[in-house]
């Protein structure tokens, strides 16, 4: 018998065999085998098939490995779901134990006929994978219509160790094209030169590695740094700028604090462009300790970069004082602020509202002729608007030769802030006059106006214009200012309708100034469905059940009162206090709420008292206005 199928295999490699004739006679495991693989050599897939249907109902005979491996090819080009299946579920229930390159053919069958569900569910279970495993699942999800699946798999890919090959790169940046994602498809086929290079030099491993960096993928600039590393090349300092600007978040600050230690190791911490990125890194990272960490060991060689950084890293964590004290420090070294300088504290003036600092910074860039810089005018006024000195702020904009929207914006938001919602509007008007586009900033200044002074038709009007003419998209910082705007003026109803046909996700923002304006106009069910949607978005939120409580309490509904004063007690929820404070001759005092440990306390108190009386006496009655509440 044996004879005769070697015999057999013979002549049918020299004139093909009639497939029918020959089923019935299969009742050796050598012959299944030979006539299976014959079968799908001469691609009589619909045959080979057949016959591993007459081997399951006639023998129970193991077939070959190779056999396997054609009978899933069979079904691959014949896209053959139904026998695949049935094949694999033979292979799982056998007691053979299917090799990578078997479950790489069956990972191909299930791709190419469309059961990616199947494939996932092979490619988990498998123990051993290899780049063909990964290239199959990736292919498979780019032909099925499922792309963003496939950019998924190629990250979790490089992730995982695996480099990608030529058959990778192809169906990755069809996917890429398909989804319009240009800029990855960009990254990818940079990667696909870069390995076509055979000896690859330190130029190129950094470019790539920019490459990388510049589009914020930490993990695939590591992993190629990696690769570097292993051919024997030593990176240098432009490869360590690279890196650690990808390091621009906290999720990345592990990355990054393992790539300082590398650098110390070999030295490169005293290099002042790395010491910069490090600064910087360290900043986008929130880590003000080891930022300061840099900063104090190359304080002595530190150049203007170096303290530009250090500045803005102050000014990002609202690390006033200490700004202050560096500014200071600098003046006296042998680095002159510029504009990049001036403009940081400047922010740091308004973010304290420290007048007098502002003006000693403004004496200062007029002396030193940066005051003629578009950016140092635009945060100058910025400063003087927060800080409440709005005739100084338009003095500013007044002598700024070369005006833009951010000059523009930043004195309309100060009208606006201040109260004097008319002159906003009034500069609006002109800005538009003259031809300058305005932007998101601008309209969240003229929509502040049109709050501050009812005109809700007013500010309808702008906001569709925005929308409609303009093509600025509504942001949940407007969407709250129109909220504000309707809500103030009594439309509650209206403003809440507003929040849920907006389209985004409302967040606590515009909840919050919804609730805040029911308790002006004591309109208990909308600020129980407001705080209902803030206590959604965060249970513990205590504004949100203090405004609540205190709603109930100003409408005399005493039961709710007590059972939400009961319900902060179980929470735990405590109310931060206010906190306010003001500048007098340099020096800057802070105030809580309820606190009295301020050294002046007393004469502070004397001084209320007597403005209490002159108020009495002027025939104001405070009585009209006050509210019950508990806090």
């Amino acid at each position: 018998m044996i004879i005769q199928s070697q015999i057999r295999c013979i002549y049918n490699y020299v004139r093909p065999i009639v497939p029918t004739t020959t089923i019935s006679g299969l009742s050796t495991e050598l012959s299944t085998n030979s006539y299976i693989n014959l079968m799908c050599k001469q691609q009589h897939y619909r045959e080979a098939l057949d016959a591993f249907n007459f081997h399951l109902k006639n023998s129970s005979i193991q077939l070959e490995p190779s056999t396997y491996v054609n009978l899933i090819l069979a079904c691959t080009n014949s896209r053959s779901l139904k026998y695949g299946k049935k094949i694999h579920d033979h292979i799982l229930k056998s007691n053979y134990q299917p090799n990578l390159v078997l479950q790489n053919h069956i990972l191909n069958m299930y791709g190419k006929c469309g059961s990616l569900k199947d494939a996932r569910k092979v490619f988990d279970a498998m123990q051993l994978r290899n780049v063909v495993s990964w290239t199959i699942m990736i292919s498979g999800y780019s032909q099925n219509g499922q792309e963003n699946d496939a950019i998924i798999m190629y990250i979790q890919m490089l992730q995982s160790g695996y480099f990608p090959d030529q058959l990778t790169f192809g169906s990755i940046i069809k996917a890429c094209c398909n989804v319009g994602d240009i800029e990855l498809g960009r990254q990818l086929h940079a990667k696909k030169a870069f390995y076509e290079i055979e000896s690859p030099d330190l130029v190129s491993w950094n470019a790539v590695i920019a490459a990388f960096a510049d589009s914020d993928d930490v993990n695939e600039a590591i992993s190629i740094f990696c690769q570097m590393m292993h051919t024997g090349l030593m990176p240098d300092d432009i490869t360590f700028l690279s890196l650690l600007c990808a390091c621009g978040s906290p999720v990345t600050l592990n990355q990054g604090t393992q790539i300082h230690s590398y650098i110390i190791k070999i030295g490169l911490d005293r290099e002042a462009a790395v010491c910069n990125s490090l600064l910087t890194m360290y900043t986008k990272c929130s880590n003000l300790h080891d930022a300061f960490s840099v900063f104090k060991d190359i304080s002595n060689n530190a150049n203007l970069v170096s303290w530009n950084a250090i500045l803005s890293s102050c000014l990002q964590h609202k690390q006033a004082g200490e700004a202050f004290r560096l500014f200071k420090r600098m003046l006296f070294s042998e680095n002159k602020p510029d504009n990049i300088t001036i403009t940081t504290i400047l922010g740091t003036c308004a973010e304290l509202a420290s007048l007098e600092v502002g003006n000693q910074v403004h004496c200062f860039s007029v002396k030193s002729g940066l005051v003629v810089d578009v950016s140092v005018s635009n945060r100058l006024i910025d400063m003087y608007a927060k800080c409440g000195s709005l005739k100084h702020a338009r003095d500013v904009f007044d002598s700024t030769q070369n005006t833009d929207v951010v000059s523009w914006s930043s004195l309309i938001v100060g009208y606006a802030q201040f109260g004097l919602g008319h002159e906003a509007l009034n500069l609006f008007r002109m800005m538009r006059n003259l031809g300058i586009q305005p932007n998101e900033i601008t309209y969240l200044g003229v929509l502040s106006a049109c709050s501050h002074i009812g005109l809700v038709e007013e500010g309808w009007h702008l906001y569709k214009t925005m929308e409609v003419e303009l093509g600025i998209p509504p942001t949940r910082e407007l969407v709250s200012c129109m909220v504000d705007l309707l809500a103030r003026a009594g439309c509650l109803y209206e403003a809440e309708n507003f929040i849920k046909k907006t389209g985004l996700d409302p967040d606590i923002t515009m909840w919050k100034t919804l609730l805040a304006s029911c308790k002006t106009h004591g309109n208990v069910d909308i600020a129980e469905r407001a705080a209902e949607n803030i206590l959604k978005i965060d249970p513990c939120n205590s504004a949100a059940l203090v405004l609540l409580s205190n709603i109930h309490a100003s409408a005399g509904n005493w039961k709710e009162f007590a059972r939400l004063r009961n319900l902060m007690k179980q929470m735990g929820v405590q109310k931060v206090p206010g906190q306010s404070w003001i500048e007098v001759k340099d020096k800057i005092h802070v105030f809580f709420s309820e606190d009295s440990s301020h050294p002046q306390r007393a004469k502070i108190c004397t001084m209320l008292e007597d403005l209490w009386l002159q108020m009495l006496d002027d025939g104001y009655d405070p009585s009209q206005s006050l509210d019950i509440s508990i806090w």
